[in-house]
């Protein structure tokens, strides 16, 4: 694995023009030099990237899963997360479209978008849950890294940097509408991924061994469902309106009032049942979800 630890590193590694910023760079994916034996199998940046491309003949590995860029789909990058790029076909033609956006995190300092940069989600995305733009979107994503592009090519002065910070932030903006818009219009996609959530969690609660495997976590259904923890709170958030620790919640609340109107057990013993290891956790818990104790729903069926 080969790690870059500035922007100037990796255009020279690429053979790439010198940036003209240390910390900011646009980048013509169409004038990218093609892929050669030396290109490290793994990389990981320091740096964020933003891109906006479409790619044939080649897929990127992110995390545990790899990708083709056939279509054109916006994607993002944080800093440290590893990634490698590979030709599908050595016997086809690569061909290639697009931009990049590589932006180090010192650019940001002493900006409102150092701190606001980390609150958009999409960065904990996997590149299969990268976001597919319509034309207009598209158009509306390109105008805003063409006036990055022009600002970045142009002389630096005192505005440089507080204009391409207001573009980079309108950029992501339009990124969490757009990701929004996605959750909805992929309707039926969304609604088969929400039945295999109740479903996994149901099973789960049904298992015998649940006190010794404990409540499950957010980032175990997105597992199960081979999504990231963020896409599927998102995207359950914008379908339902809870996100998974909510749906969790909701089906073992549910177990609870099931154990609690149907068997004898103490709440002890029920606690322990669904995997807390404190009790008190559980009757708060139960308490927030129903605005009434365990004793207290129990009595309320008798």
């Amino acid at each position: 694995m080969r790690r870059f630890r500035t922007i100037s590193e990796f255009h020279a590694f690429r053979q790439l023009p010198a940036p003209q910023h240390p910390l900011l760079s646009v980048v013509d994916v169409g004038a990218v030099p093609p892929l050669t034996d030396e290109e490290p199998t793994s990389m990981v940046f320091d740096f964020y990237c933003i891109s906006v491309k479409r790619m044939h003949n080649m897929s990127m590995k992110y995390g545990q899963h790899s990708f083709d860029f056939n279509e054109g789909v916006m994607s993002f990058m944080a800093p440290n997360q590893v990634f490698s790029l590979a030709v599908s076909d050595q016997a086809e033609e690569v061909r290639k479209s697009g931009w990049v956006i590589y932006l180090h995190p010192d650019f940001l300092w002493n900006t409102p978008l150092a701190t606001t940069i980390q609150q958009h989600d999409f960065w904990d995305y996997s590149l299969k849950e990268a976001l597919f733009l319509s034309a207009k979107e598209e158009a509306a994503i390109l105008s805003l890294v063409f006036a990055i592009e022009q600002e970045y090519a142009s002389t630096i002065d005192q505005f440089s940097k507080p204009i391409i910070i207001s573009h980079l932030e309108s950029l992501l903006q339009y990124a969490d509408r757009f990701y929004h818009r996605q959750f909805l219009t992929r309707e039926k996609a969304n609604h088969e991924v929400l039945d295999q959530v109740d479903a996994l969690l149901q099973a789960y609660f049904n298992r015998p061994d649940l006190a010794e495997q404990g409540l499950p976590t957010v980032h175990y259904v997105a597992d199960c469902l081979h999504l990231s923890p963020k896409y599927l709170s998102n995207l359950l958030r914008v379908v339902t309106g809870q996100n998974t620790q909510q749906h969790i919640h909701a089906r073992l609340i549910a177990k609870a009032k099931e154990k609690l109107t149907a068997t004898t057990r103490t709440v002890s013993e029920i606690a322990y049942e669904l995997g807390f290891e404190h009790v008190p956790s559980f009757s708060k818990l139960f308490k927030a979800k129903t605005n009434l104790s365990p004793l207290e729903f129990r009595a309320s069926f008798t």
